[in-house]
């Protein structure tokens, strides 16, 4: 979805730069507030996982790019902050050192990749836990629904920018079905990357997903102590502890 210099009129994407840069502003604010030693490991995996999927891309319509865009699943486990700021920092990285997404564009793709699929995706998130059981098959199906609803969201909002400052001869109408329809299909593998990848740290590290906390208890390793007259010592039945 990376979209190129000249795509968009400078009115339009001057504006878009404003709301990106506001966007980051509030970001980096917020950010403090999710990230510590434990996390902010885990937010440098995730921006390297994005910049890495994002770097598959195939054409879509007259010089826009159909790709994973990974808003939702960074915001679930990071904080939506953080993830703002990871998806912004792969945009600028792809920009500067691969020409993917013109500088001139930055604004515009910074607010629809980092800022729209954070805000659906993990609006949509949370929104499900609180009717949900608090699971993990819930929180993986809730995943699962926040980055196949963020994706195509996120086309429906670059559709409108082009509606608004479009500077090619396509139709909106064409721009469009191409944008919404392809993403909605890259939305369903995306989907299921979030839930597998956020399935799979819950299994290990539950106090590491953000968007979880308070919901999943840590897994508790139980041992038994030996008791007098048990098989291992001489006593009664061995009992359950906490370690």
């Amino acid at each position: 979805m990376h979209v190129p210099d000249g795509f968009i009129d400078a009115p339009v994407s001057v504006a878009a730069g404003v709301v990106a840069v506001a966007g980051v502003g509030v970001a980096l604010r917020g950010a403090r507030r999710e990230l510590d030693d434990r996390t902010a490991p885990l937010a440098g995996l995730t921006a390297a996982f994005v910049f890495a999927a994002q770097m598959f891309n195939f054409p879509v319509a007259s010089g826009t790019s159909g790709h994973l865009l990974g808003g939702a699943l960074a915001a679930i486990l990071v904080g939506p902050y953080t993830g703002v700021l990871c998806v912004s920092v792969v945009l600028l990285m792809q920009a500067l050192l691969f020409a993917d997404g013109g500088l001139t564009a930055l604004g515009v793709n910074v607010s629809v990749m980092a800022l729209v699929t954070v805000l659906v995706g993990y609006g949509t998130f949370r929104s499900l836990l609180r009717v949900l059981p608090r699971t993990r098959a819930s929180v993986a199906g809730s995943s699962f629904a926040a980055a196949v609803i963020s994706v195509p969201a996120s086309a429906a909002a670059f559709t409108l920018i082009y509606a608004v400052g479009g500077t090619t001869d396509v139709s909106i109408g064409k721009v469009a079905t191409a944008m919404i329809g392809v993403h909605v299909l890259i939305g369903i593998g995306e989907a299921l990357i979030t839930a597998v990848t956020v399935s799979s740290v819950l299994a290990v590290r539950p106090d590491l997903v953000h968007g979880a906390r308070g919901l999943i208890k840590p897994l508790e390793l139980r041992t038994t102590k030996p008791q007098p007259g048990s098989a291992g010592g001489a006593g009664g039945p061995a009992e359950p502890s906490r370690a």
